[in-house]
């Protein structure tokens, strides 16, 4: 860790509530709900947290029983509530939403239940300027930016403000046609590019909301060129039925103008894959900030964290860095291997 900065990386992002029917049951018949936490960028800090490194989450909570849960898993995951700030007014709301898991051929589901939530109140008047000083690196999304315009105006005027103060900037396009159309994705996203170090967009993404043809390493080499973009990361699953994924990812550093991959985890067995990609993401920054120019590490690192979060229940991520090690080492192996850790 640095000794210059107090954190390795801060989020700023909507905490939510997850509210699932237990096994596989369905929303509309069953009689119970499973309580989780989850969030994007929160499942991105706490796999990094879990890793070994200090983050942060910057967010607005309900200042009620609810926004005290959500505060308690993040500090379970080894996750700082520094910058959180609460909102005690009679309209406070966290935002929630209901999942429910797949069989196939049935296809997971969720409902949003997020409007007028008091994240959509966060201002950079809440925060003084010591926090664009206090990391080395600052993540947030494009479902962030699509949440309402004050969420948006405040992500852009944070990006710019760590920027100035010599922040590694890493964005997550992450659409969400429940949130925004494609054609304003596409022009608010572009705004905060000329800022972004590192992104991550996956090809379909690449192509539906930017309108990129070509194959993927000329769509991910076009990101770099048209903007100063020094990484992009590109996540590629396989879908063989709800239960059953394949995983790999592709990196491309533009400084080298290399491209990064290794074989895919091949049938992996899925119980949740909510925050999947956000774990690759935590992988891919854990990386970054601990190997800095080593890209075949990073890729390693995000690979193995998003595969084996397919296999945990919940949004978020439970994996320290030695099992994350193991993974990646029984990855790369050709022979026998054990089939319990002992």
């Amino acid at each position: 860790m640095s000794t210059q900065k107090e954190f390795d990386l801060l989020a700023l992002g909507e905490l939510l509530l997850r509210l699932s029917p237990p096994n596989n049951e369905r929303i509309v018949r069953g009689d119970s709900l499973q309580k989780q936490a989850g969030g994007a960028e929160l499942n991105v800090v706490s796999g990094v947290s879990l890793l070994g490194l200090r983050t942060g989450i910057i967010s607005k909570l309900p200042d009620n029983d609810l926004g005290t849960y959500i505060k308690n898993r993040i500090r379970f995951c080894g996750v700082s509530d520094d910058y959180l700030v609460y909102d005690g007014s009679r309209d406070a709301r966290l935002g929630v939403y209901y999942y429910e898991n797949g069989a196939h051929p049935r296809k997971p589901r969720i409902v949003y239940d997020r409007m007028h939530t008091s994240i959509n109140k966060i201002s950079t008047d809440d925060y003084d300027d010591n926090l664009y000083r206090s990391t080395r690196c600052f993540h947030t999304s494009g479902i962030t930016l699509a949440l309402s315009e004050q969420t948006y105006k405040t992500s852009v005027a944070m990006i710019k403000k760590f920027k100035e103060n010599g922040t590694i900037i890493s964005f997550d396009v992450n659409f969400r046609s429940n949130l925004w159309e494609t054609a304003e994705a596409k022009a608010k996203i572009e705004e905060i590019l000329p800022y972004v170090d590192i992104f991550f967009c996956s090809e379909d993404t690449a192509r539906l909301t930017f309108g990129k043809e070509g194959t993927i390493e000329e769509i991910m080499r076009s990101f770099t060129e048209e903007y100063p973009i020094s990484i992009v990361a590109s996540t590629q699953r396989t879908v063989h039925t709800p239960k059953v994924h394949s995983f790999n990812s592709v990196i491309y550093s533009a400084k080298e103008d290399k491209f990064y991959q290794e074989k895919p985890y091949e049938n992996i067995d899925v119980v949740d894959r909510i925050g999947s990609g956000d774990a690759y993401i935590s992988g891919v920054l854990y990386g970054l900030l601990t190997h800095p120019g080593d890209y075949q590490k990073m890729l390693e690192y995000g690979n193995a964290t998003s595969s084996i979060k397919n296999t945990i229940p919940g949004d978020l991520p439970s994996s320290d860095l030695a099992e994350i090690e193991n993974i990646i080492k029984g990855h790369k192996a050709t022979g026998k291997q054990l089939e319990m850790d002992r």
